[in-house]
Order: structure tokens, then C-alpha cells, then sequence
């Protein structure tokens, strides 16, 4: 199932942006690369920026809070961070930055378009040993999903999935004992 044909939130055009993509990582190690702070770190942010901390309290109600460090060491702490609205494991997670934990409502952040406040439909779908990989960001309104795009939406999330799936099959071989203990190693896919 891709983002755009979830049973949960009815697709606009207008105010969603997708990126979807078959990635040659075991729907395990997504799965990881999202819910362990060590992974995120690693991927989450398009170098030269780095993601310095995250937390993550992975159930519904739960929080997901990054740190991130521009190239000039100037550090974005949204400390109130966001919260998570569905955890399926490992097929999918739903996040807003509009809810902090506790589903507790947040106040929209500084800036020209009232804070970049969106949901996030993560679907992971696995294909053999790889993964169809699907995301959704869903806004209020065109303008805001205009101007997350303008932020670089297309170009950062496709470039972060690229460090995804850099630093998860270099982690494959760390992994796969644990995850397929029973089965045969899955090494990378081809």
C-alpha cells in the first residue's frame, strides 16, 4: 500500500507531498532506522547537517523530538517535539508536529507562514528483501505544504532516505543475525 491510497487519510493533492520509493533494505531495518534514536541520528537530516539528539517514545501519545545542528554549529531544538498518532510495527507510523506528547496541542512556531505544522503517514511495504518506502506529509492548507516544499520537502527527504539506506545496509550486517536469526541471512539486496 502506498500514502497515497491509505485506508486512514483521504489523499489531497493540494496539500500532501509524497515521496515514495522501493529501497533495497529489509522492512525490518526501516523499521529501525526510524524508531532507534542511534539510527535516526545517523540518517535524518541531509549532511552537512546532523540530527545532535533525538527522543522517541514509540506508542501512540508518545513523543518524537529531534536536535538539529546546522554546518555553521547553530543548533534547532524544538523542545517541545512531536507526537506520535500510530505505531504499527513495522509497517507504519503516523507523527504530527502539530500535538506534542500526550496528544497535547502545540502552538504554531515563529515564522512568515504561522510554523510549519504537518502530519507525517510513514508506510513501509516489503518486496522480497527490499522496501516500498511511501511518505506523506499532510498540511492544513496549500500554502503550508507550498511552503514545505519550498524548504526543500522533495530534494532533503529524498536525500535523507538516501543516508537511510547508506547507513542501514552498512548496519545490515550488525542487524541481520538478530532479525533473521531463523532464516536465511538477507544480507543486501541486489
Amino acid at each position: 500500500m502506498t500514502a497515497a491510497d491509505s485506508p486512514s487519510f483521504r489523499h489531497d493533492p493540494d496539500c500532501d507531498l509524497l515521496l515514495e520509493r522501493l529501497v533495497d533494505v529489509p522492512v525490518e531495518l526501516v523499521w529501525k532506522a526510524w524508531t532507534d534514536p542511534e539510527h535516526l541520528k545517523a540518517w535524518f537530516v541531509p549532511r552537512p547537517w546532523k540530527t545532535i539528539e533525538c527522543e522517541i517514545d514509540l506508542r501512540p501519545g508518545g513523543i518524537f523530538r529531534t536536535v538539529m545542528q546546522d554546518p555553521d554549529g547553530t543548533v534547532y531544538d524544538d523542545d517541545t517535539g512531536g507526537c506520535y498518532l500510530e505505531v504499527q510495527e513495522p509497517h507504519r507510523l503516523v507523527w504530527t508536529s502539530a500535538l506534542g506528547p500526550g496528544y497535547r496541542p502545540l502552538p504554531a512556531a515563529d515564522g512568515d507562514d504561522g510554523g510549519l505544522q504537518f502530519t507525517a503517514e510513514l508506510t513501509f511495504e516489503a518486496v522480497g528483501q527490499s522496501t516500498r518506502y511511501s511518505v506523506r506529509a499532510i498540511h492544513a492548507s496549500p500554502e503550508s505544504a507550498e511552503a514545505h516544499e519550498q524548504m526543500g520537502f522533495s530534494g532533503g527527504w529524498s536525500t535523507a532516505l538516501d543516508q537511510l539506506v547508506e547507513h542501514m545496509t552498512g548496519a545490515a550486517g550488525r542487524w541481520t543475525a538478530r532479525l533473521f536469526a531463523t532464516s536465511a541471512p538477507c544480507g543486501r539486496a541486489s
